[in-house]
């Protein structure tokens, strides 16, 4: 998500009061924010490698693209000041396009599904979507809900905007120099590398799609442990996407206007933000504060009075509004100020660095040693306690926390740490990561992990009787135990070879054979132990020349056993 910058003021208000009005509540600057910025790797800290310090100014890690700041109708349209004098459509306004809509009430349903704490209401997304991309361009999108042609914010190069390099090679946003803003939504694509979601089940993420884009929003916004149906927890979860006074008045107030009732009209007639499009905004930068906003309405007077008075003249007529900002609390009109929640203890961390975990291996079924810990501290390196650290496990692997769980959130204790619970290996072999991330911002970090195969480091025979049989014949059963460290080695895998003898012993390609499972013959074979380690080898029938054979099983872990085999000649009928 790209941290955007308001370009758009009511212009040709009837009155000045409510021009006046206009201005006060959208002066088009605001601090710059750490919205939904991906940890694009694993860095640490939001000071680590960030695009400020790559040179992009004051947007921080979010590009300082535009948003569009029109305000939805005020709820007087009869009288002066109403809906109707400014730049806005007045019941249209309250118009959603039909698959836009669709997408926000349904990701409302699927997150309900899965964070029934967070309280997601669709309205906000609405609200949202309204202000980052005017409801997809009025809802022009295909049968799908994929835009029609791309929404992209303007390349954050560093000029008026952050500097964000290339982080997809364009795959997103079709530059392969530096990033944008994408889709719907407007996520910057390393965003969408942890965020995106697949909201309309066709087995992509796609930031151009407003379904895909209104889920992975919807997640964003619940991210930690957010009740939105808190005043405060909403307004911490519209700052984290971007931290701006302006944006979050701008949001409520669409927010609030889309409680009071929607429609649904056809997608492609929605109404479009008026004015010079946000996403071309031309030569002004923002500065991080106050910007000088041009007059809504007429300069007064510059003509000076006899006798030299550089004093405006006042207006002709007394009884029309003063210019000056209405008072606080007047109905209708928005605050001249918000104040802004203090910053959760999740967004006051900067860093996330690892507090001594090792190497994490562990055997297939078994608990990986150790704990996966890590310690959040702010910006002045201080811990921050009461921070949401969310462990995720990542990457083609059955591995768990205790529980089953793949992903746990855990509060920092006073001194800044956070540990995971119990993480036990699953049968899956082989690497994934284990993702640490503080709730709502981008400070994380990884740890590798491996899963190895059961093993075992003795075999022993469990049958006594001397294997012989006669050519043609079958032996006894064959029956082994294996351990590792003096435990039954269950589940392990065991290799059994018919060799030869010699230095180098290699498959032999005579003397006796079991079957696979079409009834072939074969001479090598890999089972699997029983929980309990023991092993029963499938029936071998004497063959080839008489003689003794050798039938040697490997386990995995290194254990062998060597077994003799005696292959007897069948008796001449004729000699008896």
């Amino acid at each position: 998500m790209a941290a955007q910058f308001g370009r758009r003021l009511y212009r040709g208000a009837a009155t000045t009061a409510v021009a006046a009005a206009a201005v006060a509540a959208l002066s088009a600057s605001q601090a710059p924010g750490t919205p939904l910025v991906a940890a694009d790797g694993d860095h640490a800290s939001t000071g680590a490698a960030t695009p400020a310090e790559q040179g992009g100014g004051g947007g921080g890690v979010s590009g300082d693209s535009p948003y569009y700041t029109d305000l939805p109708p005020l709820n007087t349209p009869d009288k002066p000041g109403s809906s109707a004098e400014l730049p806005v459509t007045g019941p249209a306004e309250s118009g959603i396009p039909a698959s836009v809509l669709a997408a926000y009430k349904k990701a409302e349903r699927t997150v309900a599904g899965t964070d029934a704490a967070c309280r997601l209401p669709w309205q906000l997304l609405a609200a949202i979507g309204k202000v980052e991309s005017g409801q997809a361009r009025g809802g022009r999108v295909d049968a799908q809900g994929t835009t029609l042609s791309p929404i992209l914010g303007p390349a954050l190069d560093g000029n008026g905007f952050a500097l964000i390099k290339d982080t997809d090679n364009g795959v997103y946003d079709g530059d392969r120099t530096h990033d944008r803003a994408v889709g719907p939504m407007q996520f910057i694509p390393s965003t969408w590398a942890v965020w995106g979601q697949d909201g309309n089940g066709d087995g992509r993420k796609d930031p151009n799609n407003v379904y895909d884009a209104a889920l992975a929003a919807g997640h964003y916004l619940c991210a930690g442990s957010r009740d939105l149906s808190t005043a405060t927890d909403l307004d911490r979860a519209v700052l984290s996407y971007n931290h701006s006074d302006v944006y979050l008045r701008t949001v409520r107030s669409w927010f609030t206007y889309y409680n009071r009732g929607t429609h649904e009209v056809p997608d492609g007639t929605g109404v479009l933000p008026a004015g010079p499009t946000s996403r071309n905004p031309g030569s002004a930068r923002p500065s991080g504060g106050p910007s000088v906003t041009p007059s809504p309405t007429p300069s007064p007077s510059k003509t000076p009075k006899p006798g030299g008075s550089t004093k405006p003249t006042k207006p002709a007529n007394p009884s029309k509004p003063s210019p000056e900002p209405s008072k606080p609390g007047d109905p209708g009109k928005p605050p001249t100020t918000t104040p802004t929640p203090e910053p959760s203890p999740s967004e006051s961390v900067t860093e996330l660095e690892n507090t001594g975990t090792g190497t994490l291996t562990a055997t297939a079924g078994g608990t990986f040693d150790g704990d996966i810990a890590v310690r959040a501290t702010d910006a002045g390196g201080d811990p921050v306690a009461k921070a949401s650290v969310t462990f995720t496990v990542t990457g083609e692997t059955d591995t768990s926390f205790d529980g089953g769980a793949k992903s746990v959130t855990v509060k920092t204790a006073a001194d800044g740490t956070a540990s995971a619970p119990l993480l036990h290996a699953g049968e899956k072999t082989g690497e994934f990561t284990v993702r640490a991330a503080v709730d709502g911002t981008s400070v994380a970090t990884s740890f590798k992990a491996t899963v190895t195969a059961r093993q075992a480091d003795t075999l022993t025979r469990t049958g006594t009787t001397e294997l012989t049989a006669v050519a043609g014949e079958t032996f006894d059963d064959i029956t082994v135990a294996a351990s590792y460290k003096g435990e039954a080695a269950g589940k392990v895998a065991v290799t059994a070879t018919m060799i030869t003898d010699g230095l180098v012993p290699v498959e032999n390609d005579k003397g006796p054979y079991c079957t696979d499972d079409d009834g072939n013959p074969v001479r090598s074979i890999v089972l699997t132990t029983e929980p309990d380690g023991s092993l029963k080898l499938p029936k071998f029938y004497a063959d080839g020349p008489a003689g003794t054979y050798k039938l040697r099983l490997t386990a995995e872990g290194g254990a062998t056993l060597v077994i003799e085999l005696t292959v007897e000649e069948r008796p001449d009928p004729a000699a008896s």
